[in-house]
């Protein structure tokens, strides 16, 4: 049956490619698909789903900066989207109940405030999924989206841990000390090289250490594997502990779309049902876009944002299998919920990969904010009277700006991804902002109207030049751009991209060598005469 699977999965992931739609959509496609047929899912599909949701958090967890949840743009966001949400969703289901609806007419209130909070939820896997493939995880907008789920994965642990009644075990406060293991937990990821020991270190960090630690004293694994996750962000090779699993993480998550459309087989009562509760979906894209907005977001960050969360939640089959449980919604819900949360997947996928185009077309109907009272962590980026800009703030780029400094003066700055690093340049006195010039995003965010002459590439990742040399060139920007390249063929592909100068590292660092060792020979002998 295995073997079924793994075919009709490709097959289908291949054609939605083809069709320039997400492979998502083709798996939840052939899901529904063999379930139509009969297919059942078996137990070795959805644990490879289960190991692939664990790790996707787990790796979420690498890159997520606790400071991020403490912001009332997500506690209070999130917080305030659920009971708006609830509330409306209840409402919605209640006049329907009224206008005789089937389905729902031996619902109490309770029972459609339950249905209403399973509704309130976006998926986690899917959005992150999205945001993954555009390479928008770091933009402000995928920032947010992160941690707006990352808190209704709390909201669901709490609702889980009290609907079930299951209380954790008083062990569970031991996880209180997982904080005085990082230094250790750091110390074995120093040792663990770069190869099959690091992949199987974070595979035991992920599944043991957190999902198993946390499933063992009663709580939600899934959690585990985020929060041990999160307590290894701060560690040098966190990023590549998580590009470590991407491959891996990327096949599993195959598995637990696919286990989606499996989940149930599609009925025509199911169907009415999923259609009914998809005509409610706009409601709550459109509480996203005001909650963003409330905040003080732009138009660009707070529309992106919504689609990203435009879609039902895999939780919702989680409440609706646990309801039918204890007997609080019929068998037919979950017939319902499940093609309710495929459907909106399919929906949501597409909408997201014209996003940027969407807003593009929508944007001058959309009020925007005046740009001094924009949120802090989404104001536009002036570079002021700066002549030069330097993207990436490492060795090269560092010698670069003190250089540049010397013979040209102050009016230099220079762009940095890493805030720790930021905070270090700007005590020795450079000027130094926080960004990524990776992010379409910072591109977004811009005012044209500065004063730069040369930008220098400096970033040490050929493919990032190149991408931000592409931005570049959707600018109105009339200077000259210089960028460094490791190998010919880096080379040759900046130089097509219209780069004024580019420079191989290797060989300028070469030559760099034997001028300062001549030098150094030349004083050595001078001073033996």
């Amino acid at each position: 049956m295995e073997l079924v699977f793994i075919i009709t999965a490709f097959i289908a992931g291949f054609i939605a490619m083809q069709c320039k739609l997400p492979p998502l959509v083709g798996f939840l496609v052939a899901g529904f698909g063999l379930s139509s047929m009969g297919v059942e899912s078996t137990d070795a599909l959805a644990t490879m789903a289960d190991l692939g949701v664990t790790l996707l958090l787990f790796t979420i967890g690498l890159k997520l900066d606790v400071k991020t949840l403490l912001a009332k743009e997500i506690w209070g966001g999130a917080t305030l989207h659920n009971l708006l949400s609830t509330g409306l969703f209840t409402l919605a289901l209640l006049g329907l109940k009224q206008l005789g609806l089937g389905m729902l007419s031996d619902l109490s209130l309770a029972h459609l405030a339950l249905l209403g909070f399973s509704l309130s939820f976006s998926s986690t896997v899917f959005a992150i999924k999205a945001l993954q493939d555009k390479g928008e995880l770091n933009a402000t907008y995928g920032t947010l989206a992160i941690g707006i789920l990352v808190m209704q994965d709390i909201f669901a642990v709490l609702f889980l841990t009290i609907s079930t009644g299951k209380v954790p075990e008083i062990t569970a406060l031991g996880l209180f000390a997982l904080p005085l293991l990082r230094p250790l937990m750091f110390r074995i990821l120093d040792k663990a090289g770069h190869g099959e020991m690091l992949v199987l270190y974070s595979i035991f960090l992920a599944l043991v250490a957190g999902a198993g630690l946390f499933n063992l004293v009663g709580l939600k694994a899934d959690l585990g594997a985020l929060i041990l996750g999160m307590m290894l962000a701060g560690h040098p090779k966190a990023s590549e502990m998580s590009k470590s699993l991407f491959n891996l993480k990327e096949l599993l998550l195959v598995c637990f779309f696919l286990n989606i459309g499996l989940s149930e087989a599609p009925t025509m009562d199911g169907a009415l049902m999923a259609i009914v509760l998809l005509l409610l979906l706009p409601i709550k894209g459109l509480l996203y876009y005001l909650i963003f907005h409330l905040f003080r977001y732009r138009v660009r960050t707070s529309l992106l944002g919504t689609l990203t969360l435009f879609n039902y939640s895999e939780f919702g089959l989680i409440v609706s299998g646990l309801a039918y449980k204890l007997g609080w919604l019929p068998g037919s819900f979950l017939v319902a919920i499940a093609m309710t949360v495929s459907i909106s997947f399919l929906i949501a996928a597409p909408l997201n990969s014209i996003g940027h185009k969407l807003y593009h077309d929508t944007s001058k109907w959309l009020k925007e904010y005046d740009a001094e009272l924009l949120n802090p962590s989404d104001k536009l980026i002036d570079f002021g009277q700066a002549r030069v800009l330097i993207l990436g703030m490492g060795r090269i780029g560092s010698g670069a700006y003190d250089e540049l400094v010397e013979r040209y003066g102050e009016q230099i700055i220079g762009i940095e991804t890493r805030e720790e690093s930021v905070d270090d340049h700007l005590k020795h006195g450079r000027n130094v902002l926080h960004g990524d010039a990776t992010d379409p995003d910072f591109w977004a965010r811009v005012i044209s109207n500065h004063q730069i002459e040369l930008v220098l590439l400096a970033m040490p990742n050929s493919h990032a030049n190149s991408f931000a040399m592409e931005q570049i060139n959707t600018l109105d920007y009339q200077g000259k751009v210089a960028a460094i390249a490791k190998y010919s063929d880096e080379m040759e592909e900046l130089e097509n991209l219209g780069i004024d100068a580019a420079f191989n590292i290797y060989h300028e660092a070469g030559r760099g060598f034997a001028r300062h060792v001549c030098e150094e020979l030349d004083m050595s002998l001078k001073s033996r005469t």
